[in-house]
């Protein structure tokens, strides 16, 4: 279960620099027109960041069986999905969902979305049944 938790985290890994490429090429940063619904760096900095240390943790659990280490990816995948959660209500917020130049794909969005949700649900139940020692 571990190895394919691993391969749901890194098709969502995939879909999400797939939208980061897409979100960059229209101008990053300068292409949020709206200031209320402008993401803050930390936001669009941590997310990823979290998500792929995570994976890592991951990979070493995978690799070495510690419950500690599942835990620890447990723990830095819950704060990543609440803050993609926190940018995903965001975007409907300021009607990103809707198709025009520079938006974002909404089947990408969604499918991120989907492998991240399960990989949570994997992540859950493998970490919950790992031994901490």
């Amino acid at each position: 279960m571990g190895l394919v938790t691993a391969v749901t985290w890194t098709i969502a890994a995939l879909i999400g620099v797939y939208l980061l490429c897409r979100w960059l090429s229209a101008g990053g940063l300068r292409g949020q027109e709206a200031k209320v619904t402008r993401f803050p760096v930390v936001l669009l900095l941590s997310h990823p960041a979290l998500a792929v240390s995570s994976l890592a943790c991951w990979v070493a659990y995978v690799l070495t069986g510690s419950g500690t280490l599942a835990f620890a990816a447990f723990g830095g995948l819950t704060v990543a999905a609440l803050l993609g959660f926190t940018m995903f209500t965001r975007w409907l917020g300021g009607g990103r969902h809707q198709r025009r130049a520079g938006g974002f794909p909404v089947l990408a969005v969604v499918l991120h979305g989907v492998a991240g949700v399960t990989t949570f649900a994997l992540v859950l139940l493998t970490a919950g049944m790992a031994r901490l020692f």
